[in-house]
């Protein structure tokens, strides 16, 4: 299923929804097997933003994401967790931005090196989602925006079934632990050098 018609399914859900709750589980069947490349862009994406808290809450997301993925049966959404409910209205406004997003990136992917953001995309996407959301939760000046971008990448790629945006998702994910791990090493020897001074005054 392409990404355009992946919206086109998507857009007819939000507006044939029933009055009252809608369980997640009946929005994940209406991506039809791309709920997951769903859920990554949808908790990536706010990661982006600077504002307090954010990542720190939707980390937790998508480290459980991370777990799930590297489960036998990742493609099936856990029980439990399709039992919890949305209000309609924000279930129907999720799936209309979902649909437009999804229009957008058509235009800008295709289907290629399938086998690369496939079903086993999930033996190294996994841990890789775990890792970027400890990134994203550890209190580091502007650390979101790297994690978040590669696992954004990594939700189009899933969805658009392209390998060639999987291996970009992998760079972006490589960069941004050197990124981190570099910060890290600068103010350990920031508080080290500090505190040799304090010692010495």
């Amino acid at each position: 299923m392409s990404t355009r018609d992946l919206a086109s399914r998507l857009r007819d859900t939000a507006g044939r929804l029933p009055p009252g709750p809608v369980p997640l589980a009946a929005l994940a069947e209406a991506h039809g097997g791309a709920w997951q490349a769903s859920l990554l862009v949808l908790l990536a994406a706010p990661c982006l933003l600077p504002i307090p808290g954010v990542g720190s809450v939707l980390s937790v997301g998508l480290a459980l994401l991370g777990i799930l993925m590297c489960g036998a049966h990742c493609a099936d959404m856990p029980p439990r967790l399709g039992r919890l409910s949305l209000p309609r209205e924000g279930a129907s406004r999720s799936l209309a931005l979902l649909a437009r997003f999804y229009d957008f990136i058509y235009r800008l992917t295709r289907p290629r090196m399938t086998s690369l953001a496939g079903p086993h995309a999930r033996w190294w996407l996994g841990p890789m989602t775990l890792l970027m959301a400890v990134l994203i939760f550890l209190p580091i000046p502007f650390g979101n925006v790297l994690p978040a971008v590669a696992l954004m990448l990594a939700g189009v790629a899933l969805a658009a079934r392209d390998g060639a945006l999987m291996l970009a998702s992998l760079g972006v994910g490589a960069g941004a632990l050197a990124a981190s791990a570099g910060l890290m090493a600068l103010g350990w020897q920031a508080g080290a050098t500090l505190l040799a001074w304090v010692g010495l005054a």
